[in-house]
């Protein structure tokens, strides 16, 4: 059994692992923006966007574990698929608290735990997230960030 603390040789070496994490992330936001999309086409998003998160795990570090996971959520949302959005959304939270993370990622995964609850029928702690996400939005320094969230935040389903 290998050492899990060392670099896996059967593995791309992690700039490349890098590369393919990044080109898997656009490539999801590429399917998400399709409208309509066929059955093999929503197949392929949920496929590309663990694959990216997996790569992350390698060739991240937990910013990008946790925006893995905030994608691994959207995906299953915009799927209604209620549970594994709920699950990857609470999984990004985590890895925020775990690892002090700030800027827009404790937003994004408020705004990810809010859409995720909508879609699995929790309207209340769905209302909850989405006011912690609007508080935390309006702490984020970085305009450009700022804007992203709050455009996130505004397109929550039912708000």
């Amino acid at each position: 059994m290998t050492d899990p603390r060392l670099p896996d040789p059967r593995l791309p070496d992690p700039a490349m692992e890098r590369q393919v994490a990044v080109d898997l992330f656009n490539h999801v936001w590429g399917l998400l923006d399709l409208d309509p999309r066929t059955t093999e086409q929503d197949d392929a998003m949920v496929h590309a966007a663990h694959a990216s998160r997996w790569h992350w795990g390698h060739a991240g570090g937990p910013a990008e574990w946790a925006t893995g996971e905030w994608q691994c959520s959207r995906v299953y949302a915009v799927l209604g698929r209620g549970e594994p959005a709920v699950h990857h959304a609470g999984r990004c939270l985590q890895l925020c608290i775990e690892h002090g993370l700030g800027g827009f990622l404790p937003a994004s995964a408020h705004e990810a735990l809010a859409r995720a609850l909508v879609v699995a029928g929790d309207r209340d702690l769905a209302e909850q997230h989405r006011s912690e996400a609007v508080r935390l939005c309006a702490l984020i320094e970085d305009l450009d960030d700022r804007a992203v969230i709050e455009a996130q935040i505004a397109s929550l389903p039912g708000f």
